[in-house]
């Protein structure tokens, strides 16, 4: 299977984990069984059911895992399949373990009840297979995956790297397959030319690639350019099983109305009542100053927002900088800090969506509007911002309805709190793995090489570590 190529992405799909109850609906069934029955035993039946269960794990991405199903006695037995039936339930691995930062809810079913409940009714194999997510998107990646393994091992890379480097106005056969990649990686346009001319369009698009990436920015597709385009059927195998693994980890039901962020493709969801009704660009933490995974209900609208400058920034861009910078920015002293006060300069530009965490992480405005037009957006230094904020702003405000109350607090011009009625859940996720227009499944970039870890709980080598160099642009949060 090769990364496809679609006329557009529809980003966010993959983080909705929705689609039907899983694991927790069949383990409260199974937990309500009568429980005069008696003590659960193994049968020959589920002793089976249970080593068929293991040896078809790769349709889950886990066959680079090693579970045993041909112990003889019930205590080791029962040990694997709760081992085996927590990783299809709540994930082979721990995301909490994993990172420094992970506040996502995640399923937390009583997977001894559901065993012995499928032990006492010998249909082992069902309890199993409704562990993992049930929706159409989990599906896909496992269809895809499956067919990857299928494949020889070491797989074709996408582009080869044989040959000479490929200079600007030469012709090569290798360059449909470079344009490809350009347009799964948003660098260039979904109806691009395919042919072998390297054209100045796909110079560009080259061009804001190498920058992207540390590179020379010359144009000249070398052995480092072509790393980034190549990417073998083994590697693509792993992001989707590290995509899957990810979706394990979430709700199998998460709130119908939510905003979901995939920090990275760096671009929003909205969610209204189980339908999405909005999508747009983010801006994301830079790869030194990581946007984290979180789970944290928005609950206030901000107008005209001050910003008060957290002492790492403070230390780190504003240090040497002079009375002169701080009165140019409207930015004073104030207790011992640098606040900058409301206006179009504020880096929290006019609105901040005011979010529930201890990381002081959340959704705002920005003035340096550029940065929506790039292709890595993880320029900030770990907050969201929102392109057209006061755009996203009006839409939950009339949402919510309290669109007048909105509105006079913008034309106060002073920093104004708006409650919402209800808070609304944010997740802040991470996910390489896309679908094109046609729902099939396509490998994106890894920009904080987060996937690295989750690969190596899961069994897997280590796959490419390219990660973005981007640089925060300004001093914003």
């Amino acid at each position: 299977m090769h990364r496809r190529v679609g006329t557009s992405l529809v980003l966010g799909l993959l983080l909705s984990a929705c689609g039907g109850q899983a694991g927790s609906d069949q383990t409260n069934a199974a937990a309500s069984a009568d429980e005069t029955a008696g003590p659960a035993r193994w049968s020959d039946k589920t002793r089976s059911q249970l080593r068929q269960a293991i040896q078809g794990r790769g349709a889950h991405g886990l066959d680079q895992m090693r579970f045993d199903a041909s112990a003889s006695d019930d205590a080791a037995l029962t040990e694997q399949a709760l081992r085996y039936a927590n990783a299809l339930a709540r994930g082979a691995s721990d995301p909490t373990k994993l990172y420094k930062v992970y506040t996502i809810p995640r399923p937390s079913p009583d997977l001894k009840a559901g065993l012995a409940g499928a032990l006492r009714s010998g249909d082992l194999a069902k309890w199993l297979d409704g562990l993992a997510p049930q929706d159409d998107n989990y599906r896909k990646l496992s269809a895809a995956y499956q067919k990857l393994r299928q494949q020889p091992q070491g797989g074709d890379a996408q582009v080869a790297d044989t040959g000479e480097a490929i200079k600007p106005g030469a012709t090569d056969p290798r360059l449909p397959a470079i344009v490809r990649e350009l347009v799964i990686l948003d660098y260039l346009p979904p109806d691009a030319a395919q042919g072998n001319s390297y054209s100045p369009p796909v110079v560009d698009a080259v061009r804001r690639m190498q920058a992207d990436y540390g590179m020379k920015s010359d144009g000249i597709i070398g052995k480092e350019a072509l790393a980034i385009l190549n990417m073998s059927d083994v590697d693509r195998a792993r992001a989707i099983a590290v995509a899957m693994e990810r979706l394990r980890w979430l709700e199998r039901t998460p709130p119908a109305t939510r905003i979901d962020v995939n920090i990275a493709a760096a671009r929003l969801t909205y969610w209204r009542d189980g339908k999405i009704v909005d999508s747009r660009r983010v801006v994301v933490g830079e790869p030194d100053t990581e946007t984290p995974q979180l789970g944290s209900p928005m609950f206030r609208l901000v107008a005209n927002p001050t910003w008060t400058v957290p002492r790492s920034i403070q230390k780190k861009e504003l240090a040497s900088k002079g009375s002169a910078y701080l009165r140019a920015n409207n930015m004073a002293w104030k207790d011992g800090w640098i606040v900058q006060q409301s206006g179009p300069k504020n880096s929290l530009g006019l609105v901040k969506f005011d979010m529930k965490n201890d990381h002081a992480i959340y959704l705002h405005d920005t003035p340096a509007e550029a940065l929506f037009a790039m292709v890595q957006r993880q320029r900030s230094h770990g907050c969201v911002r929102v392109e057209d904020a006061l755009g996203f702003a009006e839409m939950l405000a009339k949402d919510e309805g309290v669109q007048d109350e909105w509105h006079r607090a913008r034309e106060t011009g002073e920093e104004t709190f708006v409650k919402l009625p209800r808070e609304i859940p944010v997740r802040l996720l991470y996910q390489t793995v896309l679908f094109d227009k046609d729902g099939e499944p396509i490998v994106r970039n890894d920009p904080y090489g987060w996937d690295d870890r989750v690969g190596s709980a899961l069994g897997f080598k280590a796959g490419k570590a390219l990660r973005v160099q981007s640089g925060a642009a300004d001093v914003g949060p």
